[in-house]
């Protein structure tokens, strides 16, 4: 299940990354060169950056710590199909 969360939250995080940094840099653009009539229209889209920052922030750490979350399950499913009871070679 983790490979194909994987697959498809990388995919997203690519597509959502696109319109973050084109949003980013034409928000300040606005801001700070915008004629007044734009700016009074951005200031009702002003939140979209924002929630594409935060999209991108919780797809990003989950990447991020994908790794990991895959290390713990490998080790689980290791120590379930390992009998307790079978001998190493070192103790015989």
């Amino acid at each position: 299940m983790t490979k194909f969360w994987s697959k498809w939250f990388r995919k997203f995080h690519r597509w959502i990354a696109i319109p973050t940094a084109l949003a980013i840099p034409a928000a300040l653009v606005i801001k700070l060169i915008g004629d007044p009539k734009i700016v009074a229209a951005w200031e009702k889209l002003d939140k979209i950056p924002s929630i594409l920052m935060l999209i991108m922030a919780l797809s990003g750490s989950y990447l991020y710590l994908l790794p990991y979350i895959v290390k713990g399950q490998r080790k689980k499913r290791i120590a379930i199909s390992q009998p307790e009871n079978r001998q190493t070679l070192k103790e015989i």
